[in-house]
């Protein structure tokens, strides 16, 4: 995808930084700098695919774990793809990178 500098925020933060810091705590960091940024894209982007990708996995996982043993080997596989993913995620948006997830890119692109 597309490599840019995409310089400061309206929070006073290099941009690369703040959407690599909208993943540090999933969801909740999403949240934050999808509400406290209100003029960068490229963060107001990753901030709302982080919400997407780790609510889903949250309530996945919570799900998962309401099923005994089946659900218990599949919430542990998950966990570790969602800490690969989450790596990955976070390496993408400090490099500059537009790295869109299937579906939750989308819903990002269209909320950002």
């Amino acid at each position: 995808m597309e490599i840019t500098n995409q310089g400061k925020t309206s929070i006073g933060m290099e941009a690369n930084l703040a959407a690599l810091l909208s993943y540090l705590l999933g969801f909740i960091t999403g949240i934050v700098f999808y509400v406290l940024e209100k003029e960068n894209k490229f963060v107001r982007f990753n901030a709302m695919q982080s919400i997407v990708v780790f609510a889903f996995l949250f309530v996945l996982n919570i799900v998962l774990n309401l099923l005994p043993i089946i659900g218990w080997i599949l919430s542990a596989a998950i966990g570790v793809l969602a800490i690969i993913l989450w790596v990955v995620l976070m390496i993408k948006a400090y490099q500059g990178e537009y790295f869109k997830l299937p579906i939750a890119g989308d819903i990002a692109e269209k909320n950002s």
